[in-house]
């Protein structure tokens, strides 16, 4: 059955050749007396023309069908000028056939497969009959692309001199951090694995074992709430190295990056990336992970309304908040359905409204407009650049509470303009940036402690370490997120590797108790009295980065088989339930109606 070429390998240089090619009918064409048939695999499409009158084959012609698996031999020949498509490769030439065998005839597909009518069928429809989509040319370039990274980072970390080290999907819970899949194990009845969010604790004790350099292509997995750029499931780039410092973090990641881009891409990408703290990012952008692709800056106005009469923002200021605006240019026109909206996602992140001025046709309208001076008004012209045409956004709260609600809103306002064709953001244009210097722990309102801003394993900057006990919240981490056009696309840190400041860090700052500690981390913590090296690490999101590179909309895009917002599986109807047996032998009971 072996083909002699794929259907984008020949040329007008095959002419006059006997071949023989396998492949999936992508469209049939009956031109009177002769049958044009479009024969498609991953590579490519070639043209072959069927005679009816050939006994070899005509009795067959009838059966075939769109989708069909065929096999043809037959002789390469140049087509007419005028008929040559210079779209494809093979547009110079057709095959003139001369046998055919049917392997498979394909029933009538559920949906079109041609790009343009294809992406506007339902997308459970598509999941259901995932084996089809895929066989799309844009689903089929983007695995590859995926297939082109992975291969570049195992090729890159190999001359790094790094070590690629499978660790377990099966680890213990540790509930501080997102939902987790739980495992009953049969041999231990009442006792459940977890598996692994991520090869964190892991990779750290391959660092004590003295391994240096770690990387892995990780299956993580947790149990949260599915969006555009997270899954149930999904692959990191993981890896960790002794005796470094953030410097050496960076220049590995971002040489990685100029490589993955090159080789995958074929596009040069500018190093050393820009660092930007956290208090900045959040200052400007009102997010720790910006996309600069577009300006529509964070600015605070807290001096303006210092000593204002608005109520509102005299009150918060007053409180020790901050007032922040954003200028929304050229978006006066915008719809009470767009506003609504607006105020309704300021809202969920705490918001009482969304305070707005409009300057239209030489004119400010807003309902808080009769609480301002015309000192405030003229100052708030100058500090925001208001001209004809825009609308201003407001938000009054403490400072993080008022940079996150106008971050947000940035992004809703750059999607309101991009619609109205006011705004480019270009998805071929790569924008890196490193965010650093975040908070090492934050107060949580809601169990009244504090907790990890990332994880309990980030070691705090050096000159901040003798505040933890004196000023904790103003300890900076030595974390490192790298974000690429408003994605967070990895992060990691220097990790603690003193048993001392680790549980320091858990018993005095988190407030664990020892048995909880014990239990948790306490093989961590006796590791480290062995001789744990300096050592510090990062885990890059492969199914963001290969979507962004991708220009898809969804990391389910560069996903085999992936779940739906509900956690499904539609083709292999997944999950399911599990029988009687299954769950005695796992020491499981179901639950009878008068139970529930």
């Amino acid at each position: 059955m072996k083909r002699t070429h794929h259907c984008n390998a020949l040329t007008k240089n095959n002419t006059d050749e006997k071949v023989r090619l396998i492949g999936w009918i992508q469209s049939i064409r009956d031109h009177g007396g002769l049958i044009f048939v479009d024969l498609r695999d991953r590579e490519g499409i070639t043209q072959i023309v069927f005679d009816p009158k050939n006994p070899n084959y005509g009795k067959d012609l009838p059966t075939l069908k769109d989708e069909s698996v065929i096999e043809i031999s037959g002789m390469v020949r140049k087509r007419p000028n005028d008929s040559a498509i210079s779209r494809i490769a093979t547009g110079e030439i057709e095959v003139v056939a001369d046998g055919l065998k049917i392997h498979n005839i394909a029933e009538t597909i559920p949906f079109p497969l041609e790009e343009c009518k294809a992406d506007r069928v339902n997308e459970d429809l598509r999941l259901t009959y995932r084996y089809l989509d895929l066989r799309r040319p844009k689903n089929l370039r983007a695995l590859r692309l995926r297939h082109r990274i992975a291969h570049s980072v195992r090729n890159y970390l190999d001359r790094r001199d790094f070590i690629d080290v499978e660790l377990p999907y099966l680890f213990k819970t540790t509930p501080e951090g997102a939902r987790e899949f739980l495992v009953p194990s049969r041999q231990n009845p009442g006792s459940f694995y977890a598996l692994s969010q991520s090869p964190q604790q892991y990779k750290q004790m391959l660092m004590v074992a003295g391994i240096e350099r770690y990387y892995s292509l990780a299956r993580c997995f947790r149990d949260e709430d599915l969006r555009a750029d997270r899954q149930q499931e999904f692959t990191q780039i993981d890896l960790e190295m002794s005796f470094i410092d953030r410097e050496d973090i960076y220049e590995l990641i971002e040489g990685m990056m100029k490589t993955i881009f090159k080789e995958a891409l074929n596009r040069d990408i500018e190093t050393p990336f820009i660092r930007k703290s956290f208090r900045e990012v959040m200052d400007r952008f009102g997010s720790d992970k910006p996309d600069g692709r577009f300006a529509l800056e964070l600015v605070d106005l807290s001096s303006i309304f210092e000593h204002s009469e608005f109520k509102v923002f005299r009150d918060c200021l007053k409180n020790g908040g901050s007032i922040k605006a954003i200028n929304g240019k050229q978006l006066a026109d915008i719809t009470q359905g767009e506003l609504k909206n607006l105020e309704d996602i300021a809202k969920t992140f705490g918001a009482k409204g969304l305070a707005f001025i409009k300057s239209e046709k030489g004119e400010w309208k807003s309902p808080i407009l009769k609480f301002l001076s015309e000192r405030e008004k003229e100052e708030l012209r100058s500090a925001l650049s208001v001209e004809d045409g825009d609308i201003v956004f407001f938000a009054a709260s403490d400072w993080l509470h008022a940079c996150t609600i106008l971050g947000r809103i940035r992004l809703e306002v750059a999607h309101l303009l991009v619609s109205r064709k006011r705004l480019s953001i270009p998805k071929d244009q790569f924008n890196f940036l490193w965010v650093i210097d975040f908070p090492l722990i934050s107060f949580d309102e809601e169990h009244g402690r504090y907790v990890s801003t990332h994880h309990p394993f980030t070691a705090p900057i050096e000159e901040d370490r003798e505040k933890l006990k004196t000023d904790p919240q103003s300890v900076r981490a030595q974390h490192y997120d790298i974000v690429l056009n408003g994605f967070e696309i990895g992060g990691g840190s220097i990790r603690i590797h003193s048993a001392e400041l680790q549980s320091l860090v858990m018993r005095d700052l988190l407030k664990l108790d020892e048995k909880t500690i014990n239990d948790r981390f306490g093989y961590m913590l006796r590791a480290f009295k062995f001789g744990a090296p300096p050592h510090g690490g990062i885990a890059i999101g492969l199914d963001r980065l290969a979507a962004i590179i991708c220009g898809a909309d969804s990391i389910r895009d560069v996903i085999a088989f992936p779940k739906t917002q509900k956690g499904q599986d539609l083709m292999a109807q997944s999950p399911s339930y599990a029988s009687e047996k299954q769950l005695r032998e796992l020491h499981i009971r179901t639950i009878t109606p008068q139970e529930k």
